[in-house]
C-alpha cells in the first residue's frame, strides 16, 4: 500500500513544472496534496501543473493544463497556514454547514467545496466568473481567465476606457448574485475582480454567504463600499454613479421573484455528506 502511494506521489511530481521556488513547493505540495492532485489527474480533470499565477496568505493559484491542452486555474489551499477562525465566521449561522466537523482539515476541505458550489451558482445567474471544473480536498480546478496563458489583470491595475460602464456591470452582477443566487460575495474589491475584454470577471467566491447569514448585510455593505471607494478614487466616474446608499438600495430591491426552488435546491445539495 505504501509503495503504491509513493509511486503515485512520484508520478504526479513529474506533472508539476515551472515551480522553482522551493519554499512554495515545500509549503504547498505535501504528500496529501500530491495524492489529491494524482486523483484529479487520474479522473482527467488536469494533466499538467505549471507556475504560480497568484500567491495568497492561505492559498496558491497555479496555471494548469487539461487533457486537451486547455489552460486551467488550480487553486491549492495550504492546510497549515489557513485562517480557520476567519473561515468559521463565514460558516457559522449558515444552514449549509450544519453538522460540519470543526477540525482544521475538514474546515479547509469544506471551504474549497463551498467555493466550487458558489461559483456554480454565480454561473447559473449569468455572472462572469471562472467556471468550476472539479474539486477534491484542498484543491479546486477552474476555468483560466486570461489569454495565451497570461492571467487577466486585476481591476486595481487597469485603465478603463469607460469606467461607468464597468461599474454598472459590477453593480448588476452584485444584484444578480444577491437577488437570483441568494448570495453575497463578501470579499468584493478591486483585488477580486479581473478585467477581460473591458468587462469585469468576479473571482474568489470562497467567502460568499447566503442572504440569511447573520452578517450578510454587513458584508454586502462592505462589498459596495469597497467598489464605490475604488471608482471614486481611481477613475473619472461621476459621483452620481458611486453613491453607496443608492447602490445598496438598488441591489437590495429584488423586484422579480427570486428563482427560489432552483437555487435553494442547489444550496441544500451542496453540502450533503458524500
Amino acid at each position: 500500500m505504501i509503495e503504491r502511494l509513493d509511486a503515485r506521489v512520484d508520478e504526479i511530481r513529474k506533472k508539476i513544472k515551472g515551480v522553482e521556488d522551493k519554499k512554495v513547493a515545500s509549503e504547498v505540495f505535501d504528500k496529501s496534496t500530491l495524492l489529491t492532485l494524482w486523483e484529479l489527474a487520474n479522473k482527467g480533470a488536469i494533466d499538467l501543473l505549471y507556475g504560480v499565477i497568484k500567491t495568497g496568505k492561505e492559498s496558491n493559484v497555479f496555471l494548469g493544463k487539461g487533457k486537451k491542452g486547455e489552460p486551467l486555474a488550480v487553486k491549492i489551499h495550504r492546510i497549515t497556514t489557513s485562517d480557520y477562525k476567519s473561515m468559521i465566521r463565514y460558516m457559522d449561522g449558515d444552514y449549509r454547514f450544519r453538522g460540519i466537523r470543526k477540525s482544521k482539515r475538514s474546515i479547509v476541505y469544506t471551504w474549497v467545496k463551498k467555493e466550487f458550489k458558489n461559483l456554480k451558482v454565480a454561473g447559473e445567474c449569468g455572472i462572469a466568473a471562472p467556471k468550476p471544473i472539479a474539486y477534491k480536498n484542498n484543491v479546486l480546478i477552474m476555468e483560466f481567465v486570461g489569454e495565451d496563458e497570461v492571467s487577466s489583470p486585476m481591476l486595481r491595475s487597469c485603465w478603463l476606457r469607460n469606467p461607468e460602464e464597468v461599474l454598472n456591470k459590477i453593480v448588476e452582477y452584485v444584484k444578480k448574485l444577491y437577488c437570483e443566487g441568494n448570495l453575497v460575495h463578501s470579499d468584493l474589491s478591486e483585488y477580486n475582480i479581473l478585467i477581460k475584454d473591458e468587462q469585469p470577471v468576479f473571482i474568489d467566491f470562497s467567502q460568499a454567504v447566503i442572504k440569511e447569514h447573520p452578517t450578510a448585510q454587513e458584508f454586502l455593505k462592505r462589498d459596495v463600499a469597497n467598489i464605490a471607494k475604488f471608482f471614486r478614487k481611481h477613475t473619472t466616474c461621476a459621483s452620481k454613479y458611486t453613491d453607496e446608499s443608492e447602490i445598496l438600495s438598488y441591489v437590495a430591491e429584488c423586484k422579480k421573484p427570486r428563482v427560489k426552488t432552483r437555487f435553494s435546491a442547489l444550496h441544500q445539495q451542496a453540502f450533503q455528506t458524500t
